[in-house]
């Protein structure tokens, strides 16, 4: 298991990592190197002071070549140090444009991918579909709420009380919707002709007695 991690791990490491590591170790190598050398000036400069006061001119004048060589040095460190910033920093960017135009390139094969599956024909067809079930959805929506005409109401009234004088088991919980209108149309109808008059008279003649 740590064996494979490992070689993962190292596997990720690439050359312009390797180039960047490297770059900013001469870097602090050059920076410790500086810090150096300006140690050394302090020193070489009260080492100076302290030989003219006791008279060594000639060694003090020695002692300040030398100085001023480290100072070229020092300037020719700090040139160094500023190219090997500007090329750490260029690097560090081509990875990250790299990265950038990697993350392109997977965006791209997968946005590639993402519309070979459908065709525009495709596409085209599945809009219409979908335009079609959401306008035949709405009709549905507005029968169902309700947005009928009176005329409309009466019809589905009228067959609905058939249904249930047809089978009134079948639906027991049920009601009329109109109970007035059924029990009207259960009642008999009203005779058209006159009853004989002898029976009215043989009615009243017991009713008397």
């Amino acid at each position: 298991m740590g064996t494979i991690f490992s070689s993962n791990k190292k596997s990720r490491i690439t050359e312009q990592d390797k180039a960047v590591l490297a770059l900013k170790k001469q870097r602090d190598q050059l920076k410790q190197y500086q810090k150096r050398i300006n140690n050394n000036l302090e020193k070489d400069k009260e080492l100076a002071k302290k030989l003219l006061k006791e008279g060594k001119k000639d060694r003090a004048k020695l002692l300040l070549r030398k100085k001023k060589y480290q100072e070229g040095l020092l300037d020719q460190a700090d040139k160094q140090l500023d190219q090997l910033e500007r090329l750490t920093q260029d690097l560090e960017f081509a990875q990250i444009e790299k990265q950038v135009i990697d993350g392109l390139k997977l965006g791209n094969d997968a946005l590639q991918r993402a519309n070979s599956i459908f065709s525009v024909e495709e596409i085209e067809d599945l809009l219409a579909e979908t335009s079609e079930a959401v306008e035949k959805q709405k009709e549905i929506d507005q029968l169902l709420s309700g947005q009928l005409t009176e005329a409309d109401e009466e019809e589905v009234l009228k067959e609905l009380d058939a249904l249930i004088l047809e089978d009134p088991a079948a639906l027991p919980d049920v009601p009329l919707a109109e109970p007035s209108e059924a029990i009207t149309d259960q009642l008999p109808d009203v005779p058209s002709h006159q009853p004989k008059a002898t029976k009215t008279k043989e009615k009243v003649a017991v009713a008397a007695s």
